[in-house]
């Protein structure tokens, strides 16, 4: 009696949200299935787009499955770790962010099941892990390497890879073209790790194969004012002089002030203010340079200044494209424009300022260090434009993690084939749960083709049955065959060029992995929003305070001085 007497220990804030047990674990693992369900159309080269239309009226068309997970607005807790796995598979791979959200979405589906039937979430998180450990040796057992090869044997497998990424983005009906492109932009590059040093500039109009490669910098031109149409508009072997400098005359601060006894002297001051830009601009001048670049403004009067000498200026050019001209051409950045050596200096074969649609370009091309690439798209619409855009920047992240790793596997499904096949024979050889634990995951990895298969529109048990018994002949011959998205069959991946490098199926299968054992160990949710109350009674209180002149201190209207 005495202990049902005892008063219950509160350890939380009144009103805080807990749900725990069973039933919030199969709340997480629905939540994330409603996540996968949203980018799985889009997986593969028939995959569908998704049209997302946020608040403030902006429209993205995009299959890309990171784009799509960051402006999806999740809130549930759980789901949120899938936006997250899809962000680093994007940072360090660049592609399969469709396929890392879809394998972890598959594995809690198999596992859910298991837990329902209340099997513990360590033994299962245990199988996972195992498992996972044997797919990637598995995967690196299958690859193929591409290092010793000659550089044009190396360019064509590069090419490979980028057109089998660029197969299921918007721009897939011109994926040799763009494939080509993003290799030569990628290896003019060479070693250089700086992404940005491959500049992405946007034109509308044209078509698609009106794009081009510029081995080089290329940005529009900037806001340009009078005496700009006077200037030279093409260099041979130009030097270029880099300023992190104003050229403009500038008024004073508001709150300066100069004195004078004699009003003559006003002049002078007037004078000296000129003085000091023709002293800019001059020794701007006798550096030798014929092109002056600068982040900050290039005013009229140097403009002018600098078309009667025959010398090509532009200001307020933007921090990232700058950078890439002091890595191309092997200049550096000035902060002042004394003691200017010729080693400050940067150099390239030829500047032209081109015509492109609408817009005009400041192109640089044949540059000493050659560290960087500038590819300008040309399209349609704007959303077509932005698309193609993050396509590219997939399979520029590809083609670089290829070069590194220098490993490729058969894609299109089929080393997600081989590996099921192999998990499956090695969970027989294992004697307790764990078998049927391993045996779920093995089916998990099934997922890939089966949603190529439904993507495209084909039979996918049908085909999944061919790829089966071609996987299982013991001579181990069928490994390399995924499916056929062309006749809606299977085809040996490897011959039809259908390649990815092993790196991002290490990554997706460690990613997703780690994300289902990560949800899959979370047994209590705790929510513990601010009580609505307290928050309404202070403002309540202030209200009341500031009408009762409980707000700022001060004379009131009528009021006698003291």
């Amino acid at each position: 009696m005495a202990t049902m007497l005892q008063p219950q220990i509160i350890l939380l804030k009144e009103g805080t949200d807990t749900s725990q047990g069973k039933a919030q674990l199969i709340s997480n693992i629905n939540a994330c299935t409603a996540v996968v369900d949203t980018v799985r159309t889009t997986l593969g080269p028939r995959g569908m787009d998704k049209l997302i239309h946020d608040d403030r009226g902006s429209i993205t068309i995009s299959n890309d499955g990171a784009t799509i997970m960051k402006l999806l607005d999740i809130v549930h807790p759980a789901a949120k770790i899938l936006v997250d796995i899809a962000k680093s598979q994007d940072s360090e791979v660049g592609d399969g962010t469709t396929t890392v959200v879809l394998l972890a979405g598959e594995f809690l589906k198999e596992a859910k099941p298991f837990i329902e039937e209340g099997v513990h979430p360590q033994s299962l998180i245990r199988s996972y892990r195992t498992a996972a450990y044997l797919a990637i040796n598995k995967v690196k057992e299958f690859s193929i390497s591409i290092e010793g090869k000659s550089i044009e044997e190396k360019k064509g497998l590069l090419e490979k890879c980028a057109a089998t990424t660029l197969s299921s983005k918007l721009i897939g009906g011109e994926k040799e073209f763009f494939a080509k492109m993003v290799v030569d932009a990628v290896i003019s590059i060479g070693q250089e790790d700086r992404l940005n040093m491959i500049g992405i500039k946007k034109v509308q109009g044209g078509n698609m194969r009106d794009s081009f490669l510029v081995k080089g910098v290329a940005f529009k031109k900037t806001f340009s004012y009078a005496g700009f149409e006077q200037q030279p508009k093409k260099f041979l072997h130009p030097k270029l002089l880099l300023l992190n400098v104003e050229l403009e005359l500038k008024s004073e601060k508001e709150n300066a002030e100069v004195r004078l006894s004699d009003p003559t002297k006003y002049q002078s001051i007037v004078d000296a203010e000129w003085n000091i830009i023709y002293d800019k601009l001059d020794k701007c001048v006798k550096s030798g340079a014929k092109i002056i670049l600068s982040r900050l403004a290039i005013g009229d009067l140097a403009t002018q200044y600098f078309a009667d000498r025959d010398v090509f200026c532009a200001g307020r050019v933007t921090e990232e494209d700058l950078q890439r001209v002091v890595a191309a051409t092997g200049g550096s950045v000035q902060t002042s424009v004394n003691n200017i050596v010729p080693e400050v200096l940067g150099t390239c074969e030829l500047f032209e300022e081109k015509q492109v649609g609408n817009e005009r370009f400041n192109v640089f091309s044949g540059c000493p260090s050659g560290l960087t690439a500038t590819i300008v798209l040309r399209g349609g619409a704007d959303q077509f434009i932005e698309e193609a855009e993050r396509s590219l920047h997939d399979a520029i992240m590809i083609v670089r993690r290829a070069l590194k790793n220098s490993t490729v596997v058969a894609g299109g499904g089929a080393i997600d084939m081989e590996i099921s096949r192999y998990l499956r024979q090695h969970a027989r050889t294992i004697a307790g749960k764990s078998q049927l634990f391993i045996n779920s995951y093995a089916k998990a990895l099934e997922v890939i083709p089966r949603q190529l298969c439904d993507n495209a529109g084909f039979d996918a048990t049908d085909v999944l049955n061919k790829l089966r018994q071609k996987h299982a002949l013991p001579s181990g011959e069928g490994a390399p065959y995924g499916v056929d998205i062309n006749t809606g069959g299977i085809a040996d991946s490897l011959a039809n060029f259908v390649w990815e490098p092993a790196v991002v199926k290490v990554n997706a299968i460690n990613a997703a992995t780690e994300a289902a054992c990560l949800i899959l160990s979370v047994d209590e949710t705790i929510k513990n929003p601010k009580s609505e109350s307290a928050q309404g009674e202070g403002a309540a209180n202030a209200m009341a305070g500031r009408g009762r002149g409980g707000g700022f201190p001060g004379r009131g209207r009528g009021m006698r001085r003291r």
